[in-house]
């Protein structure tokens, strides 16, 4: 197939690709994937989740990712893009957070630190009905997926910081501090009250993560499709040539995309893929 023919396929995870916190995709994402690959299109992840969370996926037959919301891209074996924060970075979102009482789950490459006392509050403010960022948190920690107290971080370099609390005001304070310097990307609070987020790198994101691999491939943006959920996929959905949100999704990103289709647990990449001619 001639690449002007070839479309580039980007798959958040959690809440699209799979349930929230599962590491397992339906068995018909998994077949229309293998499709969609054999009809000689390429399929990549596209997640929030750093190198260590996502590599559970990458058991199945894949193109590359992108992780750590675009600080870390890689294509076939080939690491195309590393841009974790710099220190000073880093020591300034530590300070603003801690001095707004903000929960922090720090994401480094191949692990995640989190502030004391985060898996007390999941506990008690998570609940059935909240958002796929919520449940894909308590589900980790439930788990323990490496997710390590913040007394063991060691000064490892860091992609990525998700935030969670309840007070508004003090999230509205701690993203006044932050200014231009960082991208400060908040979910729709839930019914519950819950505030959460993330904490990105400014000179990357998953839209420029999409630009990347798209100019590494050689294939045009107008033929790049993007699956997501949440508000943390807008970029890739303001980037691709053709975006579609879950069903499940987020209520502002389903108005941004150009298509939804059926959510996670009803098959909804599957027959979406099959829509589109890919599968």
């Amino acid at each position: 197939m001639e690449n002007q023919t070839r479309k580039i396929i980007f798959l958040d995870i959690d809440g699209t690709l799979t349930e929230p916190g599962s590491n397992i995709p339906p068995k018909s994402a998994l077949e229309a994937i293998e499709k969609a690959r054999n009809n000689g299109h390429y399929v990549l992840l596209c997640t929030g989740r750093n190198y260590q969370m996502l590599e559970p996926l990458l058991q199945y037959e894949l193109d590359g990712f992108i992780g750590s919301s675009g600080g870390y891209v890689k294509v076939g074996e080939e690491v195309i893009f590393d841009c974790p924060f710099t220190k000073e970075e880093r020591d300034k979102a530590f300070q603003i957070f801690k001095e707004c009482g903000i929960y922090r789950t720090v994401e480094c490459l191949n692990g995640s630190y989190t502030d004391e006392g985060f898996k007390e509050f999941l506990e008690q403010n998570a609940k059935e009905g909240g958002n796929s960022e919520l449940l894909r948190w308590r589900k980790q920690i439930e788990k323990n997926l490496n997710i390590r107290p913040m007394a063991e971080y060691n000064g490892e370099e860091v992609y990525k910081i998700v935030f969670m609390g309840t007070d508004i005001t003090q999230v509205e304070k701690a993203k006044k501090a932050f200014g231009d310097d960082f991208l400060f990307c908040m979910q729709e609070p839930d019914q519950y009250g819950i505030i959460n987020g993330e904490l990105i790198n400014k000179r990357c994101n998953k839209g420029t993560g999409v630009e990347m691999v798209a100019k590494h491939l050689g294939i045009s943006l107008e033929n790049t499709i993007g699956y997501g959920d949440s508000m943390n996929d807008l970029e890739m959905i303001e980037t691709v040539g053709y975006s579609v949100c879950m069903e499940n999704g987020s209520k502002a990103l389903k108005e941004m995309a150009d298509e939804v289709c059926g959510t996670v647990t009803e098959n909804g990449l599957s027959a979406s893929f099959e829509k589109l001619g890919l599968s």
